[in-house]
């Protein structure tokens, strides 16, 4: 089995893979201060409660977009299962041509997304991911990765209301029943909820202007459950993109 781990500023996912089989997937809380050994308990515990054998993973491939966290990874890797894993970045095949100006620029995980993306619905396209930052990657019909945008995401959106205002509340973000709030939470959740929608709506719509041809629109992320159904453009809603993105790296480099 391949153990695909993706670490996220928010949320770490994690990937059991039999074969080209996704046979398990876990999201756990990414935090910054705990140590490999820790991470290694909880791996052990979602195993046991799924009915795994940590003994039957053959193979562990990383991508991590939080530096402190990656040798805690690697170290719990070769603790756990006595193997050197495979770390997106440089030196890996990833098959895809990056466009971006400085290539060491773009985040791992834009990149395995973008990966999966065009293996599974070909180009031009583009990825819409809804994680702590909303980020919008776009891959053209030969399957280069030419760049894309970067907003905050609604919970960063959430949150700094809550903390840069006196009197406006840390609210659940959630769909509301109009755009008309008659309280002020009910205010805050049409504001972030339908305003978020405009901003993806637009840029996905400059974006697809800018490739010029017609234009397949994936999404993924914790929101997108929520969002993508909200928003016309979008054809997709992929809930592993990154892992599936993390298996074909492995097998290109394996």
């Amino acid at each position: 089995m391949l153990l695909a781990v993706d670490i996220g500023n928010t949320r770490t996912a994690i990937g059991i893979f039999r074969e080209k089989d996704l046979i398990e997937d876990w999201k756990i809380k990414t935090e910054k201060d705990k140590t490999s050994d820790e991470f290694a308990l909880v791996l052990l515990s979602l195993f046991n409660f799924s009915r795994l054998n940590a003994k039957e993973i053959h193979s562990v491939i990383i991508s991590s977009v939080v530096p402190p966290l990656t040798p805690v990874f690697q170290d719990l890797s070769q603790k756990l299962f006595q193997i050197k894993p495979f770390i997106v970045g440089p030196g890996l095949k990833t098959g895809m041509s990056i466009l971006y100006e400085n290539p060491l620029e773009v985040g791992a995980d834009r990149v395995v997304t973008a990966i999966s993306a065009f293996e599974k619905h070909g180009g031009p396209c583009i990825v819409v991911d809804f994680g702590t930052a909303t980020t919008f990657d776009a891959i053209s019909s030969k399957g280069e990765y030419l760049g894309g945008a970067i907003a905050p995401g609604i919970q960063i959106s959430a949150e700094a209301l809550f903390l840069k205002t006196a009197k406006l509340p840390r609210i659940e973000i959630k769909k509301p029943k109009r755009a008309i709030g008659r309280s002020t939470v009910s205010s805050m959740q049409s504001g972030l909820f339908f305003g978020y929608i405009g901003l993806i709506s637009n840029i996905i719509e400059k974006i697809k202007r800018e490739l010029g041809k017609e234009v397949r629109v994936i999404s993924t992320g914790g929101f997108a459950a929520l969002i993508s159904s909200e928003i016309k453009s979008i054809d997709f809603f992929e809930p592993h993109l990154i892992l599936e993105g993390l298996r074909i790296v492995y097998e290109r480099n394996k």
